[in-house]
Order: C-alpha cells, then structure tokens, then sequence
C-alpha cells in the first residue's frame, strides 16, 4: 500500500481563536460604513472577521509540528518580535491589542520568550485574534506583519512563485476573496452568478488596479449623473410649497366582495397600519373622513381595470398624546377587511384581484406624501400635482416602451415556495415589482451608466471599472426603489426590497422614495454607500486579483496549481441566488451588457448549473433535487482537488440545521477524495434572530478544513483500508474531548452537535474505504449513524453530569438533550438582515398564514430522530412528548402534557368546549383532573412512572397555584425522595430558557425542595 504524502500541518488544523474570532465577527454584523457588504447586497454573506482568521490560519504554518519549515519558524519570530516591538510604541497599535497588550509587552521585554516552538504558536493565535478586529483590519502594522508572514510560509515550500494561489470557485459577495487579497495572496475568484462576478471584479481587480482614483472618479460621476436625471425627470417629482418631497406611501386596493349592500362595491386600500409616523410624544396616522353622524364619507371612483366602486376617504392627521388613533389597518394576514361594511374578503380572493393586475403597483392608490420641514418628517395628504406626476409616468413609459421595446423589464419570476411568493399576487415578471414612476428612474439611472464613457475621463480600464461601480450603485436604489419596499412607521424610514434577506415577500402597501431627494434609499445615499467601500478597500492597498466565470465544476484551471482553498459554497436548499439575483441582474444588464457581454448577454441568470436543491419548491426544478445536489456537489469537489496541489489546505464553510444537507456536503467532499482534518465553528450570525426562536437555527458557520487524498505520484489514494471496529472505537473518545472543546469555547446546543460532525469524519475519511472484519464496505451514512448516537451521548455526560441522572429514562434524557440543542444559545430580539442594519420586521403576508400558535421546541425531524435513537429512544414511542409534523419534531410545552400526566386510563379527563376551556384558563384539564379523581381538596395525584414525568407533573401544580396538593406529591407521594427527580429538576432548570413558563414553574418547584424538608 502507498503512504499518503506528509505535509507541515497548517495552523488551521491544530488551533484557531474560535471564541475572539466569534465576537469580532458578531460584533461585524453592526458595522456598516465601507464594510464590504454595503457595496451591494449578496445572501448568506461571511463576516469579514471570520474569514481574515481562516486565511490566516490557512496560509500559515503550525510552528510545533515537527515538519515545520525552519524558515518559516525563523520569520515568525523575527516578525512577531518586531510586532510586539511596535505595539508598545504606538498607542494606536496598542488600543488595537488591548486584550492581548500584557503578552506583546512580555514579547517585548524579552525577545526570547518566542523561542518555544509553543510560545510561536501562541503569539500567532493572539496575532489572528487581535487582527480579526474590524478596526485592525487596515492597519499598516497589521498588514504589513501578516503580509510578510505569509511570504515566509510560503517561500519556505515554493522557491518559484512570489505569493500562494489561493482560489474561491464560489466567490459569492468576495468576501474570502477580499481577506486573501489583504494577507497577500495571488488570488482566483470564480462564481457561475453573473451578479458575483461583478462584485468580485470591483473587489479584486479594479480597486487593487486604481485605488483612490477610482474612488474619486466614481464620485464625480455619480454626481453628473444625478445632475442628468433629475434634469430629465425630475419633474416627476414635484414640490409642495417649496418642501422637499421624501417619497410617497401606497396601498394596493381589491374590490370588497360584501354580498352587494349598494350601487357600486367598495374599493379598499390594503393598509397593514394607519400610523405613518409613530413617535413617542404622538406622530402622524392615516385616518377615515368620517360626517357629522361619524360614517366614513366616500367618493365614487374609476378602477383601474376600468369599474366604478366607492372609494372610502383617507387623510393624514397628526395625533398628540390626548388625540389617539381609534383606526386599525384593513389587512391581516393577506386578507382584506372593508372599513364600511366589516366585510372580510379571504386572502385567496386578493390575491386573484391583484393577480388580474400585475399586481396592482400602477393602479395602487396614494395614500399620503412624506416630506421634510425643519429637518424632520412630515405627511401630508396627496395634492392635484402628485397624482398628476403619477399620469404623467405612466403616459411617458407607455411612450418610450412603444418607441425602445423592453424599458419595461419582461425577465419572468420563478415562483419559489418559501423565498419567492409575489408571483401569486400576479407580478409575474421584473417590471411588475415596480410602479411606472420607478421603472423611468431606473431605466434613466442604467441608461447613464451605458453612456459613462461620454463624461468620465480617464483611460478606458479607468472608465470601465467606474462604469461597474456606478452599476453597483443603481442596483443598491433598485432595492430601495421597488413596489416592494416598506415604510417603517416606528423608525420612520424606508424598508428595503431585500429586507428579509433571501425572500421576496408581498407588500401589499408600499413605499416609493424620490432618489432626488437626498434621503435614505436615494441615489445620493446608494452612491454614497459605494464610495466608501472603495475608499476603505483603497486604503488596505490590496494587490490586484483575476476573476472569472465559471461552474466550480469545470474550472479552466491547470492540476495542482492551486496552494489554498477558501470557499463558502451553497448550503443546499438555504438560498436560491440565481432566482434571487435576477432582481439585480435585470437592472445591471442595462448599463453593463454592452460593456460586459461575457456577463450579461441573457436575458436573466443561468439556473439549471447552480448548486442549490430546489426540487421542493418549485416544479421547474423537480430534477435538482437531494441526490442531484450530491452528485453535482461532488464533480465541484472533484475539480477542486484536480487544480488543488497535494499539499494544498482547503477550507469548506458550511452552515445549515438539515442533516440531509450535512450528509450530502460530506458525502461529496469524502467521495471526492478529501481528508477532513479540522472543523471550526464560528459565529456569523447576530446573536438574535427572530426566525430562529425556539428553534435550532444555527449561530455558526463550521468551517471545514480539507486536505487531498493523495500519493506520492499525486494519484487519489484509493488503497488506505480503515477497521472498522478501530474507527468506532476512536469515534467517542474524539467526539468527547471535541464537545469539551466546544464548550471551553462557548459553543453549545445545535452548533455544538455540527461541529462535532467535522471531527468525527476526520476518523472515517483518511481512508480510502472503511471495512468491516468480514470485508463488508462501510457506507458513510452508516458511520453517520453511530456519529450522530456518539455526539448525543457526549453532549448527555456534559449535560447530565451527575451520577444521580446517570441512569434516567430515555424520555428525560431526550428532552435534556432536545432543550440543550434548541435553546444552548436561544435567542431573543429581531435580526438585523438588511444591508443598512434597519430593523426588518415581518411583512411576509405568506409568512404570516404559515405561523402557527403551537409553543415549544421544534427541531428538524430527522435531527431529532438522530439524536434520540443514539440515547436509545425511539420518537415514534414518545407520541405523549413529541409531536413529528412534516419533517419538523415539537417537544410539547409541558401544559400540553397535562392529560397524559394527569389522567387515567380507567377515567379519561372529559373534554371541555373550547369556550369553556378557555374560560377555565390555562390549566383547565387539571382542574378537571382533580374534579374526576377526587384529590382536588385532600389528596394528590397519582406519581407517574418517569422521573420527566414527575418532574413536569410537579411543575404543572406549581404553575396551577395548587401549592397543597404539591406538598402532598413531593412528601406523601413520596416524589421528592427521590435524588433523581431534584438532579433532573435542577438540570431542567438550566436548560429551560429565560422566560419561559417552563424555567419559572421548574424555579418555583426547586425554591420549596428546602423548605420541605429535602436536603
């Protein structure tokens, strides 16, 4: 048998600053000006942080392995003893290091503290950690140290090339890319999305290439074009007594269907809110006109589809602390109420109205006109002019579409279940996610961006890459620019198109901004956002980078001539960008296809080639489905390792909560010949997210590290043979000491059970099979199995440390562990997803018919069922625990198991009406209960069989007040002598989240163990 070649192990695959990396990279998501993400908006975005520490960690070596290069070891102390040097004679590099300014001052004091190949290794990690720092990240002495540390490693391995090719064949929004630059790498971005390879053209080739001129000629030509526009247009816009217009607020209308009550139907406005202005001393509000008898006047109106309807009559008012708003909006829900009749038209019904209208943008109705006065907010009601501007755009668009055909974008949307749901409100294709008004501003916008080369000046390299950003610029007010953006009555701004992040969710009222207005959204504040991006790039002094596009599956790239790999590709089913996209690439084809046409000569994005399974939510891609993304995932990862070198390092991020998406990640990284040598999880997301709430969404992203599979003669290895029996006793003792790593760490709950599933596949994939005593192959999805039974036992013994619980029935120890992986890091407020940090509450009115009132904790089915086969339970024999709906497993709230606590087979507790029920209260079964069995004034109720049981039966009296009939359970039940039921009661207490009826009720119990009488 071949021995796979041995390479000096990179720093990633002994250690990494996981826990400062994290908060760095948390803190990151509230930094926004010249942040990389506010060039434009891309999905599922990596914090710059995290991935500065990866290619750090990546590019250079681990000093203490024994095939370290000396070279390497020796620039390594020189440039971390000169470092420390300049730390403690800068006090702005000192204000930098500050958690770590006692260590460089010891360096300092005494050069040959670094002289232990140990302490090198440590120096590098609190390098990596204080370098991960927002503020750190263009610093000169910063750059400068990690620049030359990564020539050192590099030429200590490589006498012919200056710098390591480092390669992201899912290049994304560049953010790998744009860190691999700064340390210094010869860098090779690559995406199939037009859109992405834009983003990484401006990123990687043209600011390196022009630096501050191109960021100063951007912002001459930003200005001349604003100048053009509102020359051509602006009047579309109009003035009112000489105050600035900020924008206009809308609401699509329907017919109410009220079985008919009058001559004409009643149109209603589809109004979420009436408030337009929530302030804290009043605000302003939408209000009806109402006669001397208080009916809501009306007015007989033309429809758009060319019927008459009475129109109830709106106004703004402002409203004071003694002068409230007694209106609520007319729609829940997508369902619409008319403000005359009460009438209730179902959602269905909107949206069949809305669909026979494009969705109803153009003919929707104004409703109020915010403008500035004084340097604050005003409303006003629609004058003459406003509506009149309205006529006017539409009569001017219906005359440059009959004149140049396609001013109106025609790309068709795909109906995508669960991200995109417009489509069946009937905007059906781009141009109806936009009024006539909006479309003219951005066909003027694109159309000069076509023209740049008549009035920028410069060389034609020069002209073309401010052409791109001034392109970038229009895509960031396209978003701020839609029929399906929000106004924010409570922070009064606008809510962006994308501010649910990788959804395109129905408004059914909108907002339109003046981009001439100066305000948030506008072109003035979308040029703005771009120009400190390049200036902040510029001031890093990146070397330049190439771009291509290209399938990761099929790279125009030689063998081996890759030294690093970085990438973050699709997570499955997490994000349909090319769909998404299009929202974009509609607008960017505009000004770039002539400039671009190697990007944009489609009509749209190209689809059928993305990595992403979508089989389930959209018929026209029932072939991309799990197994599809596996196979394709694979010949991605086979390429990779074809232009990757032997001793290459790559780094996978991967981040999703379904274990098919894990196994078919890992599948194809395994059968494409990789070795899984490190897996780090770190925080990328905001500590809070409003999606993620009682449920184990992930905070972190696990980055897994890869090496090649192969020989001496640069062959996959395909001879190594693993024993099984050896690999599953391995298999704990890895698991064990990860998860106590993890917790070291602060990293608990779900992100903890993945990231312990890098790890475990670092046992199974450094052979080229797995095989049984009897020569039977082992498939990974067997292993997987035993991983998943292994991490659940591991995490139990960190959970349930004490020998009392050792021996629980298998419905407690579910439940520790269910709680343990939903709520280790529950979170609480809403998440920031917009590319301005603007609060972006739900608006989804599709989102909001899939809420359910259901409480508890849900975990992906099979996760779920995983987790509890390996504590030797099965889900299908605890039905009286844990509800499975779909491929989604509850665990019910503990007030859902009152019945089966409390009830007996002899005499089942009688169901009550709902009415009365409800009238009971919360706790009405135990009432019941303790009516049917008699113990409600004397006695208690009967101890169930499982500690779990008791324990929530305890709890359910206590949250019920019935504090006798608890004594009596605990001590003449006998309940309480029991040293496992108060060693759960106090482990549940732990796991219950803050609050939670559970965590007070559990409290409340323990708060009464002492006074009692149990120790």
């Amino acid at each position: 048998m071949t021995e796979p070649l041995r390479y000096p192990k990179r720093l990633i695959e002994v250690d990494l600053p996981i826990r400062t990396v994290s908060r760095e990279a948390r803190r990151e998501k509230s930094i926004r000006h010249g942040h990389l993400s506010t060039l434009h908006l891309w999905w599922a975005r990596r914090p710059l942080a995290a991935c500065r520490a990866v290619v750090c960690g990546s590019l250079w070596f681990d000093p203490v392995d024994s095939l370290c290069p000396a070279a390497f070891i020796d620039a390594a102390k020189e440039q971390l003893n000169a470092f420390a040097e300049r730390v403690l004679a800068s006090a702005d590099l000192a204000k930098l290091c500050a958690a770590s300014w006692t260590f460089w001052r010891d360096v300092s004091a005494n050069q040959e503290s670094l002289a232990t190949r140990t302490a090198l290794r440590e120096a590098l990690l609190l390098f990596i950690a204080d370098f991960s720092s927002w503020d750190a990240s263009a610093n000169a002495e910063f750059l400068a140290c990690a620049r030359t540390l990564t020539r050192a490693a590099h030429s200590a391995t490589d006498a012919i090339t200056a710098a390591p090719v480092v390669l992201d064949p899912f290049a994304g929004g560049g953010a790998f890319p744009v860190e691999a630059l700064r340390l210094g790498g010869d860098v090779i971005a690559s995406d199939l999305n037009p859109v992405a390879v834009l983003l990484n053209k401006v990123v990687a080739e043209d600011v390196p290439r022009f630096g501050q001129k191109l960021c100063e000629t951007f912002s001459a030509a930003a200005e001349e074009i604003s100048v053009r526009v509102s020359r051509r247009i602006g009047r579309l816009f109009p003035a009112a007594g000489g105050l600035k217009t900020i924008g206009y607020l809308y609401a699509r209308t329907i017919l109410s269907e009220a079985p008919s009550g009058g001559a004409f139907p009643v149109e209603i406005p589809l109004i979420r809110s009436m408030w337009l202005g929530r302030r804290q001393s009043g605000g302003f509000a939408l209000t009806w006109v109402r006669d001397d008898r208080g009916a809501i006047v009306t007015d007989v109106v033309t429809t758009g589809d060319g019927r008459k309807a009475v129109q109830p009559r709106l106004t703004v008012v402002r409203v004071t602390g003694q002068n409230k708003i007694a209106d609520g909006g007319t729609t829940i829900g997508g369902s619409a109420t008319c403000p005359i009749t009460g009438f209730t038209t179902p959602v269905e019904s909107v949206r069949r109205q809305l669909h026979a209208r494009h969705g109803g943008a153009n003919d929707a109705r104004l409703l109020a006109v915010i403008y500035e006065e004084g340097g604050k907010k005003s409303y006003r009601d629609p004058n003459d002019a406003d509506v009149a501007a309205l006529v006017d755009a539409r009569a001017l668009l219906t005359d440059r579409e009959s004149e140049t055909p396609g001013t109106i974008p025609r790309g068709e949307i795909n109906h995508l279940r669960g991200f995109i749901n417009v489509v069946l409100y009937g905007i059906s294709n781009w141009g109806d996610a936009f009024n006539a008004r909006q479309i003219l501003v951005m066909d003027e916008i694109c159309s000069a961006v076509a023209e740049a080369s008549s009035f920028v000046s410069g060389p034609d390299e020069l002209v073309e890459a401010t052409r791109r950003c001034l392109a970038l610029a229009a895509d960031r007010l396209a978003d701020y620019n839609s029929a399906l953006c929000t106004w924010r009555a409570d922070g009064e701004f606008v809510g962006h198109t994308f501010s649910q992040g990788q959804a395109l969710p129905m408004r059914l009222d909108y907002m339109e901004i003046n981009p001439f207005a100066g305000s948030t959204g506008g072109w003035k504040s979308a040029s703005q956002w771009v120009e400190r991006v390049l200036g902040e790039l510029s001031t890093a002094v990146l070397p330049m980078g190439q771009v291509m596009r290209a399938p990761a599956g099929a790279l125009p790239l030689p063998d081996d001539s890759v030294d690093v790999v970085l990438t973050d590709p699709p997570y499955y089913a997490a994000v349909p960008y090319a769909d998404l996209s299009d929202f974009f690439y509609t607008w960017l084809r505009r000004g770039l296809r002539n400039s671009l046409p190697e990007l944009f000569s489609a009509d749209l994005t190209p689809k059928s080639d993305e990595l992403v399974s979508l089989a389930h939510r959209a018929a026209m891609y029932r072939e991309k489905n799990g197994s599809w993304y596996e196979a394709r995932m694979r010949e991605a990862c086979v390429e990779i390792r074809r232009v990757a070198k032997p001793q290459s390092v790559a780094v996978f991020v991967f981040a999703n909560k379904e274990t098919a998406a894990w196994e078919a990640m890992l599948a194809a990284l395994v059968s494409a010949g990789w070795v899984i040598t490190a897996s780090w999880p770190i925080d990328t997301e905001m500590e809070a997210r409003l999606r993620a709430r009682n449920s184990a969404a992930l905070a972190s992203s696990i980055h897994i590290v890869c090496r090649p599979r192969e020989t001496v003669d640069g062959q996959v290895d395909s001879s190594s043979v693993g024993e099984w029996r050896e690999v599953l006793a391995e298999l704990p003792r890895r698991i064990e000491h990860w998860m106590s790593r993890l917790a070291d760490e602060g990293v608990v709950g779900a992100d903890a059970i993945f990231a312990c599933l890098g790890p475990a596949l670092e046992i199974f994939s450094r052979y080229a099979r797995v095989e049984k005593f009897s020569g039977e192959l082992v498939a990974l999805d067997e292993y997987l199995e035993h991983v998943w039974a292994a991490v659940a036992r591991a995490a139990l013994a960190m959970v349930l440390k004490s020998a009392e619980t050792a021996d629980l029935e298998p419905d407690a120890r579910v439940t520790a562990i269910w709680l343990w992986t939903v709520a280790g890091g529950v979170p609480a407020p809403e998440e920031n997803v917009g590319i301005d940090a603007e609060f972006t509450g739900v608006e989804d009115v599709d989102m909001h018919l899939q809420k359910t009132a259901d409480t508890g904790f849900v975990l992906e089915y099979d996760a779920a069922r995983k987790i509890a086969q390996g504590l030797g339970a099965r889900l299908d024999e605890l039905t009286h625990m844990v509800e499975v709906r779909s491929d989604k497993a509850r665990l019910l709230p503990v007030v859902e198991r009152t019945r089966h606590l409390f009830g007996k087979a002899s005499a089942p507790i009688p169901r009550l009406a709902k009415a009365k029920r409800k009238q009971l209260g919360l706790f009405a079964e135990i009432d019941e209960a303790a009516a049917e069995q008699g113990w409600g004034e004397l006695g208690a109720p009967e101890a169930r069989n499982t500690t779990l049981d008791r324990v929530h039966q305890s709890m359910i009296l206590f949250g019920a007040g019935r504090g006798e009939a608890l004594r009596r359970f605990l001590i003449e039940e006998k309940v309480g002598d029991d040293p496992k039921f108060w060693k759960l009661a106090q482990s549940l207490s732990a796991l219950y989240p803050a609050n939670t009826d559970e965590k007070r009720w559990i409290d409340g119990v323990l708060a009464r163990k002492k006074g009692l009488g149990f120790a």
